[in-house]
């Protein structure tokens, strides 16, 4: 049986689209932290928030990852 979340695999640096946009006008967020919790740094303002995986799965539109 597949696990209902880890729909994808969050590491910190992704830059992560959401459905809903922050009130600054950004839609992207930069993973600072990633665990049963995912802390998230607003591309826009620099606002950080902290969500629960199976929030975020549920709004997350992209994950972008920096290769390197």
């Amino acid at each position: 049986m597949a696990n209902k979340f880890l729909l994808y695999k969050y590491q910190e640096g992704d830059v992560i689209t959401l459905k809903k946009t922050h009130p600054c006008g950004s839609a992207k967020w930069q993973a600072t932290r990633v665990g049963a919790e995912v802390k998230l740094k607003c591309m826009g303002c620099g606002h950080e928030v902290v969500m629960k995986r199976p929030v975020l799965e549920k709004s997350t539109v992209l994950v972008e990852r920096e290769e390197g």
